[in-house]
C-alpha cells in the first residue's frame, strides 16, 4: 500500500496583495518622477542634445529627480510583477535592493555624524561649484534660489561667496550688470512690495559691509542649515524612522512572500 501526504501550504492572499498594493504606490511614484524629468529636460533642449548634461559644471536637479525615478519604478515593477506571477527570483531582487537602501542610507547617517568636518567640506565644495554654475541652468538656479529664500541666508558662507560666479564677481574685467551684486532670494524681503524686485541685489556688495545686512542676508547657507538642523532634530529622525519602517515593512512582506511560495513548492516535491 502506498501512502501520500499532502501539504497544506498555500500563498497568502493577504501577503501577496498587500506587497502588490504596496509596490504599486512605488512604480506610480516613479513613473510620476521620470515624466517630470523627461518634460523637465525636454524643455530645456536636453533631448534633442545630451551633451548639454555634461557641460554642466554643478548638478542638474532633474538627474536627481531621474536617478530616483529608475530606482522606484524599476522597484515597484520587480515588486508587483513578482507578488502577482509569484516570482521568487523578482521578490529576491526587490527585497535585496530594499535592505542595500537601507543599508547605505544607515551607513550615510553615521558616517555623516562621525566625519561632520569632512561632510561640511564636501558640501562647502558642492555648494561653490553650483554657485559657478548659476546661470547655466534654470533648474539649478532655482534650487539655489530656493534653499536662500528659505533658510535667509546667501552663499556658502557669506556672499562674499557669489564672486566665484562670472556674472557676479566684482573684478575690474567683468561687464556684467549684476556686478558686485547677489541673486535676489539673498535680499531682505520688502512687506511693503507687492510684486518680486528681481534687480534688489544689483550693486549691493559695492556698499560697505556694514550695511549689507539692511539689505540682503549676510549668513551664509552652510551655518543656516547647521542652525537648522538641531531645531528640527525632531523632524528629521521622524522622517528617517518612517521611512525606515516603509521598508521594513516591505522587506517583511516580500520575505514572508518568498517562504509561502517556497513552502508550496516544497509540498509539490511528496
Amino acid at each position: 500500500m502506498h501512502y501520500y501526504r499532502y501539504s497544506n501550504a498555500e500563498v497568502s492572499c493577504w501577503y501577496k496583495y498587500l506587497l502588490f498594493s504596496y509596490n504599486i504606490v512605488f512604480w506610480l511614484a516613479g513613473v510620476a518622477f521620470l515624466g517630470a524629468g523627461l518634460w523637465a529636460w525636454s524643455e530645456k533642449g536636453v533631448l534633442s542634445d545630451l551633451t548639454k548634461v555634461t557641460r554642466l559644471h554643478g548638478i542638474d536637479p532633474v538627474v536627481l529627480v531621474l536617478v530616483v525615478g529608475v530606482v522606484m519604478f524599476t522597484l515597484g515593477f520587480a515588486g508587483c510583477v513578482g507578488a502577482l506571477r509569484e516570482n521568487i527570483c523578482l521578490l529576491k531582487f526587490f527585497c535585496g535592493t530594499i535592505v542595500l537602501i537601507f543599508f547605505l542610507e544607515l551607513a550615510v547617517a553615521v558616517l555623516a555624524f562621525l566625519f561632520q568636518d569632512w561632510v561640511r567640506d564636501r558640501f562647502r565644495e558642492f555648494f561653490e561649484s553650483n554657485i559657478r554654475s548659476y546661470r547655466d541652468d534654470i533648474d539649478l538656479q532655482n534650487l539655489i534660489d530656493s534653499l536662500q529664500k528659505a533658510n535667509q541666508c546667501c552663499g556658502a558662507y557669506s556672499p562674499e561667496d557669489w564672486d566665484l560666479n562670472v556674472y557676479f564677481n566684482c573684478s575690474g574685467a567683468s561687464y556684467s550688470r549684476e556686478k558686485c551684486g547677489v541673486p535676489f532670494s539673498c535680499c531682505v524681503p520688502d512687506p511693503a512690495q507687492k510684486v518680486l524686485n528681481t534687480q534688489c541685489g544689483y550693486d549691493v556688495r559695492t556698499q560697505l559691509k556694514s550695511k549689507w545686512d539692511e539689505f540682503i542676508f549676510t549668513k551664509g547657507c552652510i551655518p543656516a542649515l547647521e542652525g537648522w538642523l538641531p531645531r528640527n532634530i525632531y523632524i528629521v529622525a521622524g522622517v528617517f524612522i518612517a521611512i525606515s519602517l516603509l521598508q521594513i515593512f516591505g522587506i517583511f512582506l516580500a520575505k514572508t512572500l518568498i517562504s509561502d511560495i517556497e513552502a508550496v513548492k516544497a509540498g509539490h516535491h511528496f
